[in-house]
């Protein structure tokens, strides 16, 4: 990974997210820097952002997704 302050801006951005809003914020957040965690597993993304086990199926949905969004005209420093 070429930014080892990714995990530190995921983690202040899910942690400011609304209660109702956390879940979007950390799909927002992968889909945003999936570029950055590419070679990251979602059991090593848990530990990092000291999340439970299960998270790491979401984080591999919002990766796969982001490729297909950027394709089709997302531009992820836009998030």
């Amino acid at each position: 990974m070429s930014n080892p302050g990714v995990f530190e801006r995921i983690k202040r951005a899910i942690d400011s997210a609304p209660r109702n809003g956390y879940v979007a914020e950390l799909h927002l957040q992968v889909i945003k820097y999936a570029d950055l965690l590419e070679d990251v597993s979602g059991k090593e993304f848990c530990e990092k952002l000291d999340l439970k086990p299960a998270w790491g199926t979401e984080f591999a949905k919002m990766r796969k997704i982001a490729g297909r969004l950027r394709d089709a005209g997302l531009q992820p420093e836009r998030i």
